[in-house]
């Protein structure tokens, strides 16, 4: 995905230069990417930069007029439009790049510029002036920085791999990280699934003078957990008025926004308040060979606002070229996101035709109305190796929220922690956006009342009063409640009720139920809107359309990852393909485990045979026209 590397050394610039053009090779993995490289040798630095075409990072390096501040950025920052009107008329000559007037802003803020910036962010920005250099990100860590420092050099990059790539000492895994990522879906606390190689934390401000490197923060979340709690009825006006200031600045680009349209209230909001523009927004929404309800009331919505509406589809080379579209997922999020994630590269790469620029409504469940999926994954205890078991049980849930405010939990813990890899593979794709982690938007909701917190009612107090005609149109869970309440509570509990059965029926059948599967699934079929709500059958796939694939990777005689009991995999999928047992998230645990190990292990294009951290016996000549994972 797009993101940046680099190194802080004072090695010899030639050696230094190679590294980095071989880190930035590893995540070079669609031809749309643009590229290039930075250095500042006087000071050691030396930096590298992809990003989507025609994005807000393209067209850097980002200079001053002096060419002695240059910024090298990934991500994007969303500002009021008076901002950089105001740099213009202060005399400072702003590029056609959208990004291209951040590095002006720091001239005028100094390192208060940082704590400024709103968006999903990670940057490099160099002051030759000061013969300072500053790595920093976002305030939730959402974009992401690996690292490593050796004894005579830094290291940093937005994908672990760059780092695996130039070090090949590090392709190890960490005990503690993996044990983690088997037990709650995602590492904690900075950790990875690689010894040694770590997470650098939300709004950090890493600032390298010289042989210095200090560790510091721009922002602390405690600056918002102080705000006192408003009224319900100011929250609402607030809330409100608030949402609408923020939006339009989501919907600028160079090219035409896509609205990545669901059935649920946080797209509801955005299209309830959509901004006037001299371009339409285009609609899609992701689904199976049939409608779901997710797509069949998306496309209400989009007719009801006039806009057009796609909806995009599994075909059957999602099928054919399951193992290709598993592997790249695995690959391009270093094994954040496993097999179980690959439609997301597959629809993504789908939704990028039609528009290079998503627009979601993910977060706002998490934000607004304490919603979390944080939850453990109980894989069977047979399926580990008994000496990995021990670390297994040091880990636990409780260690994750660890006290924290819920919207502290949900926007510096939950979301770049546990949600941060759908993201990561659809940045992949396309710029991936979301209003509901604007900073003006999370700190609002540190000021919700509890009573609105759990009854969700700002979102639909905001539908209704912005597109009435929106209110009428029913959300997944069903209508806004403009009718009588016990009638609602009892449509809610219905529709609630019947998609944790289809839940059931797609993923997380027990085993004791399982000799009643086909009952089970007649008796669903006839309850109203059964079959509606997933699209997603990996269960049934694994035992069906996948079959071969899942054969051929548990039976193969190849480098297993060592947390195994051999035994029990090959028991678990003979037992899943026989429909006896229900193993979905175990195969999942191992396919990818052995996907991580070869990809980043074993097969990783090697580049150099380094004898030292800076000392390069051979470069690797690879160029850049393929992606990386086709190597």
């Amino acid at each position: 995905m797009p993101g940046i590397v680099g190194i802080v050394s004072r090695g010899a610039t030639e050696e230094c230069t190679s590294l980095v053009n071989l880190m930035l090779d590893s995540m070079q993995h669609e031809m749309f990417y643009t590229s290039g490289t930075y250095a500042a040798p006087e000071m050691g630095i030396y930096a590298g930069w992809s990003a989507h075409e025609n994005s807000f990072a393209a067209g850097q390096v980002f200079f001053n007029e002096n060419h002695d501040v240059a910024l090298i950025f990934s991500g994007e920052c969303f500002f009021d439009m008076s901002v950089r009107a105001q740099l213009l008329r202060r005399g400072h000559d702003i590029q056609s790049s959208p990004g291209s007037w951040l590095v002006h802003l720091y001239e005028e803020e100094g390192t208060e510029f940082f704590a400024k910036l709103n968006g999903l962010f990670s940057g490099l920005l160099i002051d030759k002036r000061q013969g300072e250099a500053f790595v920093f990100n976002d305030r939730y860590g959402m974009e992401r920085i690996y690292w490593h420092q050796t004894a005579d050099a830094f290291y940093f990059a937005s994908e672990a791999k760059a780092l695996l790539r130039v070090l090949p000492h590090l392709r190890k895994f960490d005990r503690v990280g993996v044990a983690e990522f088997l037990s709650l879906g995602c590492t904690l606390e900075g950790r990875t699934l690689f010894e040694d190689i770590g997470i650098i934390p939300p709004a950090s401000l890493w600032s390298f003078n010289g042989d210095t490197c200090r560790r510091g923060k721009y922002f602390a979340p405690a600056e918002w957990e102080s705000q006192s709690v408003l009224p319900p009825e100011v929250f609402e006006i607030e809330f409100q008025r608030t949402f609408k200031r923020i939006l339009p600045a989501y919907f600028e680009a160079d090219s035409r926004v896509a609205i990545s349209l669901t059935a649920g209230l946080d797209t509801r909001m955005i299209m309830a308040c959509l901004p006037e523009a001299d371009e339409k927004p285009v609609c899609y929404t992701f689904s199976g060979d049939q409608d779901t309800l997710d797509a069949q009331l998306s496309r209400q919505v989009a007719n009801a606002c006039g806009l057009e509406h796609e909806i995009f589809r599994l075909g059957g080379d999602f099928f054919s070229d399951f193992h290709s579209l598993a592997d790249r997922t695995v690959f391009v999020t270093d094994g954040c996101l496993g097999v179980l994630g690959a439609h997301e590269i597959y629809l993504n790469s789908r939704a990028r035709q039609l528009s290079p620029v998503r627009l979601t409504g993910v977060f706002g469940g998490e934000i607004l109305r304490g919603v979390s999926m944080f939850k453990p994954l109980r894989l069977s205890r047979h399926l580990f190796d008994a000496d990995f078991g021990a670390h297994l049980d040091s880990v636990g849930l409780a260690a994750a929220g660890n006290g924290l405010h819920p919207v502290s939990f949900a926007a510096f813990c939950e979301i770049p922690q546990k949600r941060f890899a759908m993201p990561a593979v659809s940045r992949s794709q396309v710029s991936f956006r979301t209003p509901y982690l604007d900073n003006e938007i999370v700190a609002l909701a540190y000021r919700i009342p509890e009573v609105l917190r759990r009854s969700g009612e700002p979102a639909l107090t905001l539908i209704k009063r912005n597109s009435a005609r929106l209110s009428r149109i029913p959300t997944d869970l069903g209508d806004l409640g403009s009718g009588n309440r016990l009638i609602t509570k009892a449509r809610r509990t219905s529709v609630t009720v019947v998609r944790k059965l289809e839940y059931v029926q797609n993923e997380g059948l027990p085993a004791w139920m399982l000799p009643f599967d086909s009952l089970f699934h007649r008796i669903c079929r006839g309850l109203k809107g059964f079959g509606q709500h997933k699209f997603l059958h990996y269960r049934s796939w694994f035992r069906r359309e996948l079959a071969p694939y899942v054969a051929e990777v548990l039976y193969a005689p190849n480098h297993r990852s060592p947390f195994w009991n051999d035994d029990f995999i090959k028991q678990m999928a003979f037992e899943h393909s026989a429909g006896r047992a229900n193993y979905v998230h175990e195969i999942d645990a191992v396919i990818t485990m052995e996907a991580i190990e070869r990809l980043l292990f074993r097969d990783l294009p090697r580049g150099p045979n380094l004898v030292a951290p800076l000392a390069i016996s051979a470069i690797c000549s690879k160029s850049h026209s393929k992606p990386a994972y086709l190597r």
